[in-house]
């Protein structure tokens, strides 16, 4: 009997040793919040969509998160189911999700293939286009995608370069907005599945983002044998190779890839004249069927309407070392770099 009275005259000690500890688990999650300097003004902007140009001054006050990402870029392209989900959630709160659009392309210079992507991507938040740079320098970014945490005084306090840690990136944002007076709820983190090319990768990519410009290209076959090693390509047919692109010169041309991922996408762009451009996907010598991808058909028809980034493989999550073939049936197009998820 006595063990037990002494077991319960020990219960709030021990309850309250718990909770210091589970304190303590929650302060070490928490990514720890500096002091990075001011936020740059945005006024390098050389247009704005969703909004009237926004300064620092006018942003006093308010809880900033600044996305740098471009269009065409997958890793920019995953984060943004929860980048908008915040934009939503916490609106009423005091936050202001601004997207810096700075371009790796010159297709993504052209104002109208932006505005164009932002409005099918479902972006209402304000973007500022940054095709000169100067918000990217501004901020000393070197990443595509980018995520800057700025307080209610126009503090940097936080920044995350690439994708993942959503969960820790939105706890983040729920202590600044508490720090400016917000009162929030306490509620799970937002919980959201992408689609299309916004889908998390899976965990068997192995294969890296290859670029087919002669800038950045690597591991280009020519001529291209029978059989390719894993992560080589190569080109077949009349084409011109620039620094950030090859030029399909007549119809029949095609790209060859042998790759290890469930997903494979590939930037494009139809000519100069606007006219979609149509091609046919194989995948081991053969139409995709159930692995094609949201950019191309069971039967691996689809074309280049826009310049953007175009899904052409979504396999189930077993993947092997596989062939991928593209066919253009019309000259013109422009392919720029592949990534895969």
């Amino acid at each position: 009997m006595r063990n037990v009275i002494v077991g319960l005259a020990a219960l709030p000690a021990i309850l309250a040793a718990t909770v210091a500890a589970l304190g303590a688990v929650w302060a070490s999650a928490r990514p720890a919040l500096a002091d990075e300097g001011r936020m740059p003004d945005l006024g390098g902007a050389t247009t704005w969509f969703n909004s009237v140009p926004l300064t620092r001054e006018s942003l006093r006050g308010k809880v900033v998160l600044v996305h740098i990402w471009t269009y065409t870029c997958i890793n920019s392209l995953r984060p943004l189911p929860y980048v908008k989900a915040w934009a939503d959630k916490y609106k009423e709160a005091g936050l202001v999700v601004i997207g810096v659009h700075t371009p790796e392309f010159s297709i993504e210079k052209v104002r109208a293939n932006v505005e164009t992507a932002v409005r099918d991507l479902k972006v209402t938040y304000p973007v500022a286009i940054d095709s000169d740079y100067r918000i990217w320098e501004a901020f000393n970014n070197q990443y595509w995608p980018a995520l800057y945490f700025i307080d209610a005084k126009g503090r940097i306090r936080h920044h995350y370069f690439g994708e993942g840690e959503y969960a820790e990136a939105e706890r983040v944002l729920q202590e600044l907005l508490k720090e400016s007076g917000a009162r929030l709820a306490d509620e799970p983190t937002v919980r959201v599945a992408g689609e299309g090319v916004e889908a998390a990768p899976s965990t068997a990519v192995r294969s890296p983002e290859t670029y087919v410009g002669y800038r950045r290209g690597e591991r280009r076959a020519s001529p291209v044998p029978d059989r390719l090693p894993l992560n080589d390509w190569g080109l077949v047919g009349s084409w011109t190779v620039g620094p950030e692109s090859a030029l399909l010169e007549a119809a029949g041309g095609r790209i060859v890839f042998r790759f290890h991922s469930r997903d494979l996408h590939l930037v494009l762009a139809p000519g100069k004249d606007g006219r979609p451009v149509r091609f046919k996907v194989r995948l081991d010598g053969a139409t995709p069927g159930d692995a094609h991808g949201s950019d191309s058909a069971p039967d691996g028809s689809g074309d280049v309407r826009e310049p953007r980034l175009y899904q052409l493989i979504r396999q189930d999550p077993r993947v092997g070392d596989r062939t991928f073939e593209i066919e253009f049936l019309a000259p013109g197009v422009r392919a720029f770099v592949f990534t895969f998820g």
